[in-house]
């Protein structure tokens, strides 16, 4: 994978060229990726159906579509439906705001050479966007991510609305798409050894082991005989990065705790807690506005500690006494 260099006052910034991801290179193989769009058709109502015919099949994931350092894993045309793919091991719960910029993209590309201002309708592919989440934080099994959940005020009808579908795919998940996607249970599974491995050495050599293990056990064997050296580098910067990810947070929490006290401010404290909560849960509008509009600092110190404790969203209502409030 190819890194450049940027200067931002006095630091210097590694930025990344984004390549490949493991996710990305399994399926950059058509008929991997046919067996996931089947096993997603039960979340689309469609259970009756299954494909088998890979020719109908456009992989169209945009190589240089890169918005602040994110690019979409995999897209790809079929059955009149532009579907969008994600893998994440960490909640964000900006996917809707980011496959909202990316289908522009991708439209823009196919509406090419036809004009708008025809009196005849274009058409266009229906857009799917899902994230296959498999992060160490708790989550549902599936949930629906919505682009109103970012509006500044509530709106009863959203003239705009994308719904990210993010499924959890840990084990023990959502088994019913996990046993109807061998390719992705083994990935799984692939993904569960280095976490084994790494809790108990470097991380180089947790992603080797982890490498020959699931090779002997006929866990994605063909892909990972073949395509070793890049598995392991790739996943080697995968998992640094998600650390690197982690503890950046955890800085800016603190920094965000010790502005606010620093200040004085309650202003400081609340913007710590829902920095906090959004890596829990998408916060409702009106458990930001009862936050945000606390002036006891005091409270807002206990409240800080509870998300800061708090393994869900629901939790943390509990323990901060909220309930009422939202």
């Amino acid at each position: 994978m190819e890194e450049n260099y940027s200067i931002e006052g006095n630091e210097l910034h590694v930025v990344r060229n984004h390549k490949d991801t493991v996710f990305r290179m399994l399926y950059n193989d058509k008929e991997k990726l046919l067996e996931l769009y089947n096993g997603m058709l039960c979340f689309h109502a469609l259970n009756g159906t299954a494909y088998e015919n890979t020719d109908d099949m456009e992989i169209c994931t945009l190589e240089n579509a890169i918005y602040m350092g994110f690019k979409n894993d995999v897209s790809f045309l079929f059955d009149s439906e532009m579907n969008l793919y994600e893998h994440q091991s960490s909640f964000n719960p900006n996917m809707p705001l980011r496959d909202l910029l990316y289908i522009a993209r991708q439209l823009e590309k196919y509406v090419v050479g036809k004009t708008l201002y025809s009196s005849n309708l274009v058409q266009i592919p229906v857009p799917r966007f899902v994230v296959f989440y498999n992060g160490t934080q708790e989550q549902p099994e599936s949930r629906l991510l919505k682009l109103s959940d970012a509006f500044e005020k509530e709106v009863t009808s959203p003239e705009l609305e994308v719904t990210v579908t993010m499924l959890n795919i840990n084990l023990g998940n959502n088994r019913e798409l996990m046993e109807k996607c061998r390719t992705l249970r083994e990935y799984c599974l692939f993904v569960e050894c280095i976490r084994k491995y790494a809790a108990e050495m470097d991380i180089a050599e947790a992603v080797d082991r982890a490498v020959t293990e699931c090779i002997r056990n006929d866990i994605l064997a063909d892909f990972l005989s073949a395509q070793r050296a890049e598995v392991i580098a790739v996943s080697i910067f995968e998992y640094n990065e998600e650390e690197e990810l982690k503890k950046i947070r955890a800085d800016e929490y603190s920094i965000g705790v010790e502005a606010g006290r620093a200040e004085g401010k309650a202003e400081g404290t609340a913007e710590a807690i829902l920095e906090l909560l959004e890596d829990l849960d998408v916060i409702p509008a009106a458990l930001r506005k009862r936050i945000l509009s606390e002036t006891n600092l005091t409270l807002l110190k206990k409240w800080h500690k509870e998300a800061a404790r708090a393994g869900t969203l629901r939790e943390f209502i509990e323990k901060a006494e909220l309930s009422g409030d939202i």
